[in-house]
């Protein structure tokens, strides 16, 4: 079989080459899981920008880069809305600061804050007659990661809003304190607090 007839090699969820490097710096093609569940869910490619590719189909979401769906979730504020270019320069430099701090990955330490901050449960409310009553459920894996960006974003925001705390700042160390479970941290701290109230109303 010649070289001209093989097949040409499958280019992974979301676009891009897993040999290239996010922002031309970080490896993605080694990224380690820690949270099986959580696995699929969670995609790395080296493409930050995909231009809304995820919104022709219903759940494709998880297929593209999870550095892409935090940037997208940072913008969800009145300020920010639409920024996609200064949020993602935002990014780069906070990874920037994340690598001098810890020496690591930031993708690597990206994933791992998104496993640790994602709540395993929460409740919700059923009516007897007319009482609602709390009940506790798991939480889907899906939910999950989009849970955890929702809390790694606004405890970004919460950081930085009308602070001397720059925006980079502010991710890098929201990254940082989610990667290494610090309760300190506004998205473990959420967390935490959702699977302390499912578990009173188990």
């Amino acid at each position: 079989m010649s070289t001209e007839d093989q097949p040409e090699p499958e280019a992974p969820a979301g676009g891009g080459d897993l040999s290239a490097k996010l922002f031309g710096k970080w490896e993605v093609s080694e990224i380690e899981y820690n949270d099986p569940s959580t696995e699929r869910y969670i995609s790395v490619t080296p493409v930050a920008h995909t231009a809304g590719r995820h919104a022709r189909k219903q759940f494709q979401k998880s297929e593209i880069s999870v550095v892409e769906r935090f940037i997208n979730r940072l913008m969800q504020t009145e300020e920010n809305t639409g920024k996609k270019q200064q949020t993602l320069n935002l990014v780069r430099e906070a990874f920037d600061i994340v690598h001098e701090r810890t020496d690591e990955n930031p993708v690597q330490v990206l994933v791992t804050a998104v496993e640790n901050a994602a709540p395993r449960e929460e409740t919700v409310r059923l009516k007897y007659g007319g009482i609602s009553v709390p009940k506790a459920v798991d939480v889907a894996p899906q939910r999950r990661v989009d849970q955890a960006l929702k809390f790694i974003a606004e405890g970004v925001h919460n950081a930085s809003f009308k602070s001397p705390t720059t925006a980079e700042e502010a991710i890098a160390s929201q990254l940082i304190g989610a990667a290494n479970y610090d309760v300190g941290t506004y998205a473990i701290g959420q967390k935490e607090e959702k699977e302390r109230v499912a578990a009173a109303a188990r």
